[in-house]
């Protein structure tokens, strides 16, 4: 699918804000991927569609998630999780995407998860420091974006638990798990 006829779908399902917000995820996904080593095009496709469902109703969206396979407890969080699982099956199922690496990382731009693709990771961070973003840390995590992927990572999941937390809202276990992974695992070669 070719950029314009994807940005035509998604912007049919989202507010003007939200798309603008979309379209510096698109251009932030696309400069990390070419500085990261991931698939340009593949980056472009997943960033276009990782609000595709985030305004559909809730009702439609928990419907996803209970009738295809996704994990029961997410129910139990922030329905602002589940758009991006929502997002995943719906960008098959409407759009016809089938390409499982970026259904993945339209899928877990929200939450993360251990393990993470080098493409899930670019997506997950380039929603986080989009150049319409403006709240405390994220101009250190595009500082770090611009130095190592993984520190990056670290400190956007750092900083949003510590928002969550903050607002004695619950942390969804993926994300605690994700945190944990990345500084396992992390590569440091700044």
């Amino acid at each position: 699918m070719e950029r314009e006829e994807a940005l035509q779908i998604v912007k049919g399902q989202l507010t003007e804000h939200r798309y603008i917000h979309t379209l510096g995820v698109v251009e932030t996904t696309i400069g990390l991927a070419w500085k990261y080593g991931a698939d340009p095009k593949k980056a472009e496709l997943a960033a276009i569609f990782h609000d595709y469902a985030k305004f559909r109703p809730k009702d439609e969206m928990k419907k996803i998630i209970q009738e295809n396979g996704y994990p029961k407890d997410l129910l139990e969080y922030s329905p602002e999780l589940w758009h991006a699982p929502a997002g995943a099956f719906l960008a098959e199922k409407e759009a016809g995407i089938t390409d499982s690496e970026i259904l993945n990382a339209i899928r877990y731009h929200t939450s993360g998860r251990p393990g993470m693709s080098l493409l899930e990771k670019i997506v997950y961070l380039a929603d986080y420091i989009e150049p319409g973003r403006n709240f405390p840390g994220v101009e250190e995590t595009r500082e770090l974006a611009g130095k190592n992927l993984d520190l990056a990572l670290i400190q956007s999941v750092r900083n949003t638990i510590g928002f969550l937390m903050k607002k004695n809202q619950p942390v969804y276990p993926d994300t605690f798990l994700t945190y944990n992974d990345l500084v396992k695992n992390r590569r440091i070669d700044e």
